[in-house]
């Protein structure tokens, strides 16, 4: 039957080839069939053909493949350019970011050096203001409050500006403690703060100037005033700050525009002026020996009660009660105590400048002779002893042991009393 079928055929039957795949237990046949090779033949020809015709396009057309690279050169030109421009932003921000951080440090720089200032000139200034209050005039100078940096209604004071200025050192914004970190908004927050606490400690430190102008102005009027008063007793005081001067009228300088150790010198020679006026109104005789007590003789001439004829009186007489007390008018050194004739026991009080006082017709004396006494201290008690019609006290002024009105350093005394309180 094979043998039928092979000639019945047109000659010998091709062999078919055979491609067998393998795939694990699974194997597949696929037949190529002549057709399915010439298909594929030709396709192979075909991309040939295409790839030889279009290289050789290409090859002939030199334009094209110079602008293809002109392309690519351009592109990488325009990167090229934007990564310069962006290293150079990069540069601006940096270099920015490091002025913006020496500023800064500079400003931090100033506000450290006025805050060591004021501690510093705090500390010089305590003394001068003890001595100001104790000579009367008012040192007491007021702690100025706590501020918020940010707030430019309040007042800054030394020890809130000085906690400002650590918040902004352990600020990471300003750079000062650690890596810089570029931000806007920190930054412009920082500066503000920076300027309104550089401007707190520039108001506390003309404040401290302005007062010390005060306290300057205050001891030379005070002086100026007392000196004035015990001049007009008669009496010549050491106070040459306030003779020989002179000089035309000019608008007094702005508190900051006098430096502060100027400021401080003024300061002290007004209160050295201030002191040494104190210090003679306390030593010389502006007291009163007998506070409360009427006048019943003054200075000056009168009929002797005794003879009935003028003759001077050389003091002024209180009335007193025997045994009332009687005060040393002034500070100053006993030179006689005891028995004196017409004065009968009597206290003499040396006060320096040639000024002396007498206390006389005493029924009992309290010191002796070489005690310092000091003013309003008890000397002795009245009584009628001497030359004296009753109990009361016999008070006497000397200069340059010549007898003065009393009266004068009495009404002197009252004017002086309210600026020794």
């Amino acid at each position: 039957m094979t043998e039928a079928g092979k000639s019945l055929a047109f000659g010998k039957k091709r062999q078919q080839h055979v491609l067998i795949l393998a795939s694990g237990e699974k194997v597949r046949h696929i037949t190529i069939r002549p057709w399915l090779a010439v298909t594929a033949f030709c396709m192979a020809g075909l991309l040939s053909v295409g790839y030889i015709g279009s290289t050789a396009y290409l090859i002939l057309r030199d334009d094209l493949v110079g602008a293809t690279i002109a392309r690519q050169s351009r592109i990488q030109r325009e990167y090229e350019d934007r990564i310069a421009a962006l290293r150079a932003q990069v540069d601006r921000v940096t270099s920015k970011q490091l002025l913006d951080q020496q500023a800064v440090e500079r400003k931090v720089e100033k506000l450290l050096a006025q805050q060591k200032d004021l501690t510093s000139r705090h500390g010089r200034m305590s003394d001068l203001l003890e001595r100001a209050e104790k000579s009367g005039v008012s040192g007491t100078v007021e702690e100025p409050r706590p501020v918020n940096a940010y707030s430019p209604d309040k007042r800054a004071s030394l020890s809130g500006a000085s906690k400002a200025i650590d918040s902004v050192l352990a600020s990471p914004s300003t750079g000062l403690k650690g890596s810089i970190g570029y931000t806007s908004k920190s930054e412009k927050l920082s500066e503000r703060s920076l300027s309104r606490m550089v401007a707190s400690l520039s108001k506390v430190e003309n404040e401290q100037l302005i007062r010390i102008a005060s306290l300057t102005s205050g001891a030379e009027t005070k002086a100026d005033a007392m000196a004035d008063i015990i001049r007009r007793t008669g009496i010549k005081i050491d106070d040459s700050a306030s003779q020989n001067v002179g000089g035309p009228f000019v608008e007094p300088m702005k508190a900051s525009a006098a430096t502060f150790e100027e400021q401080l010198s003024n300061l002290d020679t007004a209160l050295s002026r201030l002191e040494t006026v104190r210090g003679a109104a306390v030593s010389l005789p502006f007291g009163n020996p007998a506070p409360g007590s009427d006048v019943s003789s003054r200075f000056g001439n009168r009929i002797d009660p005794f003879l009935g004829r003028l003759a001077l009186h050389a003091g002024i007489d209180f009335v007193a009660q025997t045994g009332a007390e009687v005060h040393t008018t002034g500070a100053g050194t006993v030179t006689n105590a005891g028995f004196s004739g017409g004065y009968g026991n009597m206290v003499e009080v040396d006060h320096g400048k040639g000024i002396t006082t007498r206390y006389g017709h005493l029924s009992q004396i309290l010191v002796k002779e070489g005690d310092k006494v000091a003013l309003g201290e008890v000397i002795g008690k009245a009584g009628s002893t001497g030359r004296s019609t009753g109990p009361h006290v016999h008070y006497e002024v000397r200069l340059n042991d010549n007898p003065v009105d009393p009266t004068r350093f009495l009404v002197a005394g009252t004017e002086l009393k309210t600026y020794l309180q």
